[in-house]
């Protein structure tokens, strides 16, 4: 078999990215296909889309094509609680389930942004402990963080190098190990945290996604989680900090972002999106000539 038939326009494909038709053809009914896919999501009851920029489902078009040849980036951003990591991690799981229905090796790369948080043990034994610490130290500015060193591991990834990623203890002892987990070169990069989209990272990624949330069911969320964590009376403070540097640092990033999706939405929604996104690759690369 070297040929598919898309389903929708006619065109035939070679399973080899040698086409019968143009490639110019071909790039066009893939646009179109993600442009209607986007717009159906959009104008949904209940969607997980918010808003989309017209130029990244043509760059989106491009990759899924081949058109582009190298790996692809993906970064997400959202203040706490909004949802970003969970969204990340059914992205994940989604790809790497269509990865294996159709035996695709090495698809996708997850980079925490958190495990960048720059080593502040130490200081923090100094203190007393992590409470006396928090007292003076701010983790919610971009300057907490090794982004540089995350700039330049996202795009040693690119390039086709494995990479030793750090690894950040989120316990309280502030502890981050170097050179602890090897990430190797992979279709898709992806990477969430709260600075993700933030100056000195945000031209990492072809795909900029910014998670958007209602304030009160972020606060809501916060605090269930902040129980979880035993942070007690400190919540509030933690909150309220939180809050005024997302409006300095977080929430301007939303205007970077190439894709904006609910966090509000059901988990079972962002997988019926994302799927609907691989049938398209599906339809050029592994359908059965008809």
């Amino acid at each position: 078999m070297t040929d598919t038939l898309s389903r929708d326009t006619g065109i035939r494909i070679n399973l080899k990215n040698k086409y019968v038709s143009s490639p110019s053809d071909i790039l066009h009914m893939v646009e179109m296909q993600l442009i209607k896919i986007f717009n159906e999501e959009k104008n949904s009851e209940n969607s997980v889309l918010l808003e989309y920029k017209p130029q990244a489902i043509y760059k989106l078009a491009k990759f899924i094509t081949g058109d582009i040849k190298r790996a692809a980036s993906v970064g997400i951003a959202g203040e706490t609680a909004s949802g970003k990591s969970t969204i990340t991690l059914d992205i994940i799981d989604t790809i790497e389930l269509f990865a294996g229905v159709f035996h695709l090796d090495s698809v996708i790369t997850r980079i925490n942004t958190d495990d960048y948080y720059y080593d502040r043990s130490e200081m923090v034994k100094k203190a007393g402990g992590m409470a006396e610490f928090a007292k003076t130290y701010d983790f919610d500015v971009p300057e907490a963080l090794e982004l540089d060193l995350m700039y330049k591991h996202i795009n040693e990834l690119l390039s086709g190098k494995s990479v030793m990623l750090p690894k950040y203890d989120m316990s309280g002892t502030t502890i981050r190990w170097d050179n602890h987990t090897l990430a190797k070169p992979s279709k898709i990069i992806i990477s969430e945290g709260l600075f993700t989209l933030t100056d000195k990272i945000k031209d990492a990624f072809d795909f900029k996604i910014y998670v958007d949330i209602n304030s009160n069911i972020q606060k809501e969320r916060f605090y269930v989680r902040a129980n979880e964590r035993g942070l007690g009376d400190s919540a509030h403070k933690i909150y309220e900090n939180a809050s005024d540097k997302a409006k300095i640092y977080i929430r301007p990033t939303r205007s970077y972002a190439d894709i904006v999706l609910s966090g509000e939405a059901q988990r079972s929604g962002y997988k019926i999106f994302l799927n609907k996104i691989l049938s398209v690759v599906e339809n050029i690369y592994f359908s059965k000539q008809v």
